[in-house]
């Protein structure tokens, strides 16, 4: 495991003592204890002034691709394993929603929700924000795919999308949606007893038994990341098999994988990488790294860095094992940070403190949507269908909020 410094561990344990009304999304595992990553709490970057909620809907940005999108829901269980959260479980189960590009809009077809009630309502408790959120309108936020649209023609490269500690999937959804309008098949995977709340078939609601595990226990964050990687393979494996768990499989492109994780999530996202070659590129969202990487680095594979541009994710920041990994990593490689992000900028979190009227970070939450889309859009278009990405080149007059670091 990576260590983090006396410095990093005094930050988090003062954050995550005080939940918050003024929402910040998960706390960075940079600024982490060891024990405790990526958990919710107040922005250690100094936060912009909260509005008047709305009350109107919350509709997550359109899609910015050239297909419509559409959705199925798939609960895997594999049996194969023990949950290192709950060993009595009947194995290690996932929740995944896969977005694809669709052949047309899908008409008068319902959207895919956002997330089910009980989901929103275990989020709304871990982060100590009853009484500002209704779990019902969390629920209701609307997206821009349709469940079970009919796919494009064609194979298109496959992105898996992992979520933060004690966050579920659907807090990757905007991106979730966009990538896949672009021409991307995306699994956003939810990690059994990792999240405040996941709902699984039967009516059951999975709580976040990990969180005691690493809070209390003192079990080290490790474990999730590398049982994050077993996930991921697994996945893979019922994605890719002349079996697969979906139908529509087929126009997945086995040869063009990639992964992206927010926080802890992106963390699993260069473990996966170390463990399962199929991966071939990967992006870590502000998320500290917990495990080293092998002596042959990622072999080649494209890597890349995304994070708050404060002290905390800078070259020498707060998180030291930004600088630790970085020269172990051995392909192409960029370190970016994004000016007037926090922590939860990198998912879906913005939006929702913009529009109820919690306190949020400097940069305007459709400004950040845009900006963690188009970057990581085209990090995965570089590298998963080889087109080359000015973007990517450097600092652009278009994006003065994005800042690359150690160019070659």
């Amino acid at each position: 495991m990576i260590p983090l410094s006396r410095t990093a561990t005094a930050v988090v344990l003062a954050c995550t003592l005080a939940l918050p009304l003024a929402v910040a999304g998960p706390a960075s595992a940079g600024t982490a204890d060891r024990a405790t990553p990526d958990r919710v709490a107040v922005t250690v970057a100094p936060a912009g002034s909260a509005r008047a909620p709305s009350t109107a809907e919350l509709r997550l940005p359109r899609s910015t691709g050239e297909y419509a999108v559409g959705s199925s829901v798939h609960h895997l269980v594999d049996r194969s394993r023990k949950d290192p959260w709950e060993p009595t479980a009947d194995g290690r189960e996932l929740m995944v929603t896969l977005h694809y590009p669709a052949a047309r809009p899908g008409g008068g077809a319902a959207r895919t929700p956002y997330a089910t009630t009980a989901e929103a309502a275990a989020l709304i408790r871990g982060l100590g924000i009853e009484g500002a959120v209704a779990p019902e309108r969390l629920a209701a936020t609307g997206t821009h795919s349709r469940p079970g649209a009919k796919p494009a023609r064609g194979r298109f490269p496959l992105v898996v999308l992992s979520p933060g500690f004690s966050v579920s999937r659907y807090t990757l959804t905007s991106l979730a949606e966009d990538l896949a309008s672009r021409g991307y098949v995306v699994a956003s995977v939810d990690h059994a007893y990792e999240s405040y709340g996941i709902s699984v078939p039967g009516g059951r609601t999975l709580p976040c038994t990990a969180c005691k595990a690493l809070d209390v226990d003192g079990v080290p964050a490790s474990v999730v990341t590398s049982t994050r990687a077993k996930d991921v393979s697994y996945l893979l494996d019922r994605l890719t098999s002349r079996q697969p768990v979906w139908k529509h499989a087929g126009m997945i492109d086995r040869k063009r994988i990639g992964m992206a994780g927010h926080s802890i999530g992106g963390a699993s996202a260069a473990t996966t990488m170390a463990g399962d070659r199929r991966v071939l590129a990967g992006i870590n969202m502000d998320g500290a790294f917990w495990e080293d990487l092998p002596p042959g680095g990622l072999n080649g594979r494209a890597f890349m860095m995304m994070g708050t541009d404060d002290e905390v994710h800078r070259p020498g920041g707060i998180d030291t094992t930004w600088d630790q990994m970085w020269p172990t990593l051995d392909g192409w490689k960029r370190w970016v940070t994004v000016e007037g992000s926090d922590h939860g900028s990198f998912s879906d979190f913005p939006l929702i403190q913009g529009h109820f009227g919690l306190p949020a970070p400097p940069l305007p939450a459709d400004r950040t949507a845009a900006l963690v889309r188009s970057y990581t859009a085209a990090f995965f278009d570089q590298h998963l269908k080889k087109r080359q990405q000015p973007l990517l080149t450097g600092p652009s007059a278009a994006n003065p909020e994005v800042n690359f670091h150690h160019l070659p």
